[in-house]
C-alpha cells in the first residue's frame, strides 16, 4: 500500500503515462491508474493490455482510486501491500542476471529461481522489461565491460572479467558502440578533439558538437553552462573546445531543423551506439517531416515487432536531437510521450513540421 508520505510527490502525467507504457517496475508503488472504460485501477506494471490514453486517470494511491469509483484489478492487485508477485519475480531475475552477467544462464535455471516455467518467465520478463532475459543479460555484460574500461582496466582483462570469453566476441557484439574501439572507450575519448558551437534557436539554446568525422552531439536547453557540462560528462577525456567551432553549414542545418525552416544540407554523424540503436535511429531518419510513427510501428519497421519498449529506450538515448528525429515517435495510446529535451519542445517541433507539410 502506498503511504501518505510516499504519495506527497507525484510524477507528472507524461512521466506516469510513459511508466505505464513501459510497465516500469520502478514506478510500482508511486501511483496507480484507472481506466474509465472498465472501471478498474491498476499498478503501472500490470500485465494487462495498455488502455487508450484518453481513458486513463492517475491517482496517488489505491484509496484515491477507490474513492473515485474504481475497482482493484484482480491481475496486478494494486490494493495489496508491496509490488505484485510477478514484479517481485522479475526483479529477482533481473538482479540474478546482473550478478551473473559473466556466465551462461538458462531460462530453466531462472524459472526454478522464481517458481515459474521457462515459457511463462520469458513472456513475463519481456513484457515487463522490454527485452528478453538473454538480451538483458547481454546488456548487463556490456555494462560491466564498459565499467571495467572506465575504471582503467586493461582491455584484455575487461574482456574476460565481463564474461565474453575472447576478444573476437567483443568486436562482434560491439559493447562500446559501433565505430568505437574498446581502447578508445577506455580513455574516455582521450585524444579526440571535439569542437563546439552554442547558438540561439526558437527552443532556447542549442549545442552542436562535432569531431573531424561529423556531429557527435546535439543538445537543446536553456543554459549554455548546463549544455557544456552535459557534454563534458559524456566525453570526460576529450579535448573539448569552442575556439574552433564545427563547420558552419552543419550548425546552420541543425538550427534550421529546430526552427522549422527547410534545409537540404547533409549533417554527417560520428555517434556511438549499439547495433540495435543504430537500426532504430536509421528508421527514425526515414520518417518524413510532418509525419509521426508509434514505437510499435518503428519496432515493426526494423523487424522487431515485440521490441516497442526497447525502441523507446533507443529514442531516449539519441545523442543528436533533430538530426535523428526521435521527436517524431509517439506512444500508441496517444499523447506526446517522453522527450529528452522536454515534452513542450517536442510538441512545438511536431506542430511546425505539420504546418510546413500542410
Amino acid at each position: 500500500m502506498i503511504t501518505s508520505e510516499a504519495a506527497t510527490v507525484m510524477p507528472s502525467p507524461d512521466r506516469q503515462w510513459t511508466a505505464v507504457l513501459a510497465r516500469d517496475a520502478r514506478a510500482d508503488g508511486t501511483f496507480v491508474y484507472g481506466v474509465s472504460s472498465t472501471g478498474i485501477y491498476c499498478r503501472p506494471t500490470c500485465p494487462s493490455r495498455r488502455p487508450r490514453r484518453d481513458r486513463v486517470r492517475f491517482f496517488a494511491d489505491p484509496a484515491a482510486a477507490a474513492r473515485a469509483g474504481f475497482r482493484a484489478c484482480k491481475r496486478c492487485r494494486p490494493d495489496s501491500a508491496g509490488p505484485s508477485a510477478q514484479a517481485q519475480a522479475i526483479a529477482r531475475v533481473s538482479a540474478f542476471l546482473r550478478a551473473h552477467a559473466d556466465e551462461p544462464v538458462t531460462l530453466a535455471r531462472l524459472g526454478r529461481l522464481v517458481g515459474l516455467s521457462a515459457t511463462h518467465l520469458q513472456r513475463a520478463f519481456t513484457r515487463q522489461v522490454g527485452v528478453s532475459p538473454r538480451q538483458f543479460q547481454a546488456a548487463c555484460r556490456a555494462d560491466r565491460f564498459r565499467r571495467a574500461l572506465g575504471d582503467g582496466r586493461a582491455v584484455t582483462d575487461a574482456v574476460y572479467e565481463a564474461g565474453y570469453g575472447s576478444p573476437s566476441r567483443v568486436y562482434e557484439v560491439q559493447p562500446t558502440g559501433a565505430g568505437v574501439s574498446p581502447a578508445r572507450y577506455r580513455t574516455g575519448a582521450a585524444g579526440v578533439r571535439i569542437s563546439v558551437s552554442l547558438a540561439a534557436c526558437s527552443l532556447g539554446r542549442v549545442l552542436v558538437a562535432a569531431t573531424a568525422e561529423g556531429v557527435c552531439a546535439v543538445k537543446i536547453g536553456d543554459s549554455d553552462r548546463a549544455l557544456m557540462a552535459a557534454l563534458a560528462r559524456e566525453f570526460p577525456a576529450a579535448d573539448i573546445t569552442t575556439d574552433t567551432p564545427p563547420r558552419a553549414a552543419w550548425v546552420r542545418a541543425v538550427v534550421a531543423r529546430i526552427d522549422g525552416r527547410p534545409t537540404s544540407a547533409d549533417v554527417p554523424l560520428d555517434v556511438r551506439g549499439t547495433a540495435f540503436q543504430w537500426r532504430v535511429w536509421e528508421a527514425l531518419r526515414r520518417i518524413p517531416a510532418g509525419e509521426t510513427r508509434t514505437y510499435a510501428e518503428v519496432a515493426t519497421a526494423i523487424g522487431r515487432p515485440t521490441a516497442a519498449r526497447a525502441v523507446a529506450r533507443a529514442c531516449a538515448t539519441n545523442p543528436v536531437a533533430v538530426v535523428i528525429p526521435c521527436h517524431r515517435v509517439l506512444p500508441k495510446g496517444g499523447g506526446t510521450g517522453g522527450y529528452r529535451w522536454g515534452p513542450e519542445r517536442k510538441q512545438r517541433l511536431l506542430k511546425r513540421e505539420r504546418a510546413r507539410r500542410s
